[in-house]
């Protein structure tokens, strides 16, 4: 495919003390991205051999040294603001890319001004049969703002047979692997610094419907995700971001006459994961709800703040791709498993 096919493309790949993972997943995004997309790796100031490591074996890729850790959203905001692009496509360095992954993103998004964001179908790396945890074959949310994945829900990922091979629009696409209108991107405001990392992309998304533009799912792109690469599954802190982000997320984008009761119902159903997790004896992981809600409680003023300026853009809450049910009840109290059952 040529390069005046397409409007510029840059494909971003933030780093962090990731060395191991850029040594074997970057050859392969050289390999099989097209001739005229430029590769950028932004280093979000690694204490490992990276930056060394990137200048000696990848020369022809780009780096931007940030000299800081950031986390995930400040540090792709900081990167993007230095990449003048037409898409940027970020890509998680621990994903492994196919032959062929980049033009049907490309093609998919450039047949429509109102789409926003794709994200391709996401399969384990440890298991390629199987739908991966983060981003699957794309993101939706229930009534009450719980995200979930058709193909995954919670912990429990589905094989892929086939079930998500037609592109469908989606509520939210996976930052591991996500291309976006760069124009757009900013425009929204891109990601919100104060997530740090985890759902920064299902905010940024939530209010990119909100203010009339789709989210796309490309099943004819398929990448593999190691995942797990920053922080583990079960790290509390990463139970504490969950939590916490999701929360904020809810209330930046939720509709006005939802909020508030959604917000107490997320509230109480947090307090039961909670007990949860002191039943199982899981101190450090009942530590960071705890952590999270009082997070909520001390900046209910910048949180009111957030919510006034994302929905600057909005013109709209209701959304065909929002789920009405409970996941939440679908999954541990009938028991559902598969996205095809709800």
């Amino acid at each position: 495919m040529s390069q005046t096919s397409y409007p510029s493309l840059a494909i971003v790949i933030l780093n962090y003390n990731g060395s191991n993972l850029l040594t074997e997943y970057l050859p392969l995004v050289l390999q099989h991205s097209p001739s005229w997309a430029r590769i950028v790796v932004a280093d979000n100031g690694s204490t490992d051999c990276s930056l060394q490591m990137l200048q000696a074996r990848f020369p022809t890729v780009e780096l931007i040294d940030l000299q800081a850790n950031h986390g995930f959203a400040k540090g792709y905001n900081l990167a993007l603001q230095q990449v003048a692009a037409d898409y940027y496509l970020l890509l998680n360095s621990d994903v492994e890319v196919t032959p062929q992954w980049v033009e049907p993103l490309m093609a998919l998004i450039s047949t429509n001004r109102q789409i926003f964001a794709c994200q391709p179908k996401m399969l384990a790396k440890r298991q390629p049969q199987y739908f991966e945890y983060a981003g699957a074959a794309g993101g939706l949310v229930d009534a009450l703002g719980y995200p979930f994945c058709r193909g995954r829900l919670f912990h429990t990922t589905e094989p892929d047979e086939g079930q998500y091979n037609q592109p469908v629009s989606v509520f939210w696409a996976s930052g591991a692997c996500m291309l976006v209108r760069a124009d757009l991107f900013h425009q929204l405001g891109g990601f919100d610094d104060d997530f740090f990392a985890h759902m920064e992309e299902i905010d940024l998304c939530w209010r990119a419907k909100n203010a009339g533009y789709r989210i796309m799912y490309c099943p004819e792109s398929t990448v593999y995700h190691l995942g797990g690469g920053t922080l583990a599954y079960r790290n509390p802190q990463k139970t504490y971001l969950n939590f916490r982000n999701s929360l904020m997320a809810l209330i930046k984008n939720e509709a006005p006459k939802k909020l508030w009761f959604t917000l107490f119902a997320r509230m109480c159903l947090d307090g039961v994961a909670g007990i949860r997790f002191l039943l199982q004896g899981e101190w450090k992981h009942l530590w960071a709800v705890l952590r999270a809600h009082f997070y909520l409680y001390a900046h209910l003023r910048q949180l009111k703040a957030k919510r006034k300026q994302a929905q600057r853009h909005a013109i709209g809450f209701v959304h065909p791709e929002r789920w009405q049910g409970s996941i939440v009840w679908a999954y541990f109290v009938r028991g559902i498993r598969q996205y095809s059952q709800l």
